[in-house]
Order: structure tokens, then C-alpha cells, then sequence
């Protein structure tokens, strides 16, 4: 069986950590893979908080540069110096990213063996046999990204078929996993007939930002899509000032992007009482809505 695409929220405040929210954190494992969506301050407690190795991170994906999306870095990468950390790091984000990275190192200096490279990126950046990643600019006043993680969808062969058939396994299966019909001990087998397809299941993230025309169709079909949520309509002036969304506004972008399920996050202290303001406000909207909280665990 594939792999499932987990995301694990390590933080799910607002700019201001609460007692039950840390600042923001959302960890993605597929297979091998262990990407890291923002570092904010404290992460590499809530690694330890949900019993998670941070020397298993592959990616680090940095939405902006403002305090409470990176203040973590400099702890995280001290901690992987100090753990026996022996791969090298891949840490990607928008314009500027090279260059702070760069100051982070010198300001805060500390013995490390491992490699670190660091990217400035947009449109697709990564791309492997079974996944790809990619990248799209938002508004929020500074360079700011919003990431999509998409794992690519095959052509399964139907063991069962071949079994029925009594087609062995061998090399003559490699036309079939290339989408082509197949001649086996003089027959010739369809292609529709063996196999099914896997589709491609999509995460996206997006954090801080304004409403803004390039957010549909970068998050378009996802089967999961993270979203800030710090201010309700209610107050949605408010939310523009500070070049933010409302629950209504990320609703009405997962309704119109025809995503599967919705998840709230960077979640205001204002509304930690009473979490159902918001859920209800986006859940009228869009239903399939839910409010992550620290350490929740969705999969896909």
C-alpha cells in the first residue's frame, strides 16, 4: 500500500502563543520525507512534546520572515547540531530567504557537521518520482509563499486480474506500467483492462496572507488545505489592515476551489474561548471545516 501523506500541527497560534497554542509549526511526512511548514518560536519542543524526532527532517518551507513563522530556526538547527544530525537540509522560501539564512548562521554561530542549502523559490521547485513541490507568491506586505505538496498519481496493476488471467509477474508487466498495452505468450492485453489509476492527492498551505486572485487556483482539488484564520468577518476591516483572511474569506476559497476538507489555523487568542465563532462562521460556508489544534494529526 502507498504511503499516506500525515500533517501534524506543532503550532497553531497567531502572532501571540497561548497556553494551549505554541506559534506556528506543521510537520508533513511522506515516506521518507519529513517537511517542515514554518519554524516558529519553541518548535523544537513540540517535536519533543509530540514524541517526534527533528533529525528526521528532510525540508524546511518558509512562508515569510516575520517573527512568529521563524523565530524557531536558530533552535531547531542547534538542536540537529547537537543531535548527530548527518543529512543535509534542504530549507526553501521566498525572496530574501538565502540572504536572512545566511545572517541566522552568522548571528547566531554554533558548531555543525551537517550541510545546509537554502533556496529562494516559486512555481515548482522540487520534483521526484512520486512527488512534487511547488510554490506560489501571496500578499502580505513582505515576500511570502504559499506551498502545495503533491503526491503523483500511478497506474496500479490489478493483481487479482492477473491472477484470474494467470499472467505472471516478469518484465512483460513494464508496457502496463507505462500506460501501454501488453503481448504476453502471444496475446495481447488492453492496458484499461489490468490496471486502474491513482489519482494525485494534494496538501496546501497557506499562512498569512491577503484575499488575493492567485489563491484558488494554486490550491485548486486539494484534498487538504491548511489555511490561516485569524479574524472573523465580524471584523474583516480589520483583517485587511493587518493583510490578513477571514474564516469566511478561506471558506468561500475552499468552496470555490473545490477542496476536499479544510483546515483553520493560526487561530487569534481572541476566539481560543470559543473556537465554534469561527468554525460555524466557515463551516456555513464550507462544510467539511475544522480547527486544528497543537499536535492534531491529519491524513491523506
Amino acid at each position: 500500500m502507498a504511503p499516506q501523506i500525515k500533517i501534524t500541527f506543532l503550532g497553531t497560534a497567531d502572532q501571540i502563543p497561548s497556553a494551549s497554542r505554541n506559534h506556528t509549526a506543521i510537520l508533513l511526512t511522506y515516506g521518507g520525507e519529513n517537511i517542515l511548514v514554518d519554524c516558529g518560536e519553541g518548535a523544537q519542543r513540540q517535536f519533543r512534546k509530540a514524541h517526534l524526532n527533528p533529525c528526521k527532517l528532510t525540508r524546511i518551507l518558509i512562508t515569510h520572515w516575520h517573527g512568529d513563522h521563524v523565530l524557531g530556526i536558530p533552535g531547531i538547527l542547534s538542536t540537529l547540531a547537537l543531535s548527530g544530525y548527518n543529512k543535509k537540509l534542504f530549507i526553501y522560501g521566498p525572496s530574501g530567504t538565502k540572504k536572512f539564512i545566511a545572517e541566522l548562521l552568522r548571528v547566531f554561530g554554533f558548531r555543525r557537521e551537517y550541510e545546509i542549502e537554502v533556496e529562494d523559490v516559486v512555481g515548482r521547485f522540487f520534483e521526484t518520482e512520486d512527488f512534487y513541490l511547488e510554490a506560489e507568491k501571496m500578499e502580505h506586505g513582505i515576500p511570502c509563499n504559499a506551498y502545495s505538496f503533491v503526491k503523483k498519481g500511478k497506474i496500479r496493476i490489478d493483481k487479482s486480474k492477473l491472477k484470474k488471467l494467470k499472467i505472471a509477474e516478469g518484465p512483460h508487466l513494464k508496457d502496463l506500467k507505462e500506460g501501454k498495452d501488453m503481448v504476453y505468450q502471444g496475446k495481447k492485453y488492453k492496458v484499461k483492462e489490468l490496471t486502474y489509476g491513482e489519482e494525485d492527492v494534494k496538501a496546501s498551505f497557506v499562512l498569512d496572507t491577503l484575499d488575493n486572485k492567485r489563491i484558488v487556483p494554486f490550491v485548486k482539488d486539494s484534498d487538504v488545505f491548511v489555511c490561516e484564520s485569524e479574524f472573523s468577518d465580524e471584523i474583516k476591516e480589520q483583517a485587511k489592515e493587518h493583510l490578513h483572511m477571514t474564516a469566511t474569506q478561506v471558506a468561500l476559497i475552499a468552496k470555490k476551489a473545490k477542496v476536499k476538507k479544510l483546515v483553520l489555523t493560526h487561530i487569534s487568542q481572541r476566539y481560543e474561548a470559543n473556537l465554534d465563532f469561527i468554525l460555524k462562521e466557515a463551516k456555513a460556508v464550507f462544510k467539511d471545516t475544522l480547527i486544528a489544534k497543537d499536535f492534531d494529526v491529519v491524513e491523506v
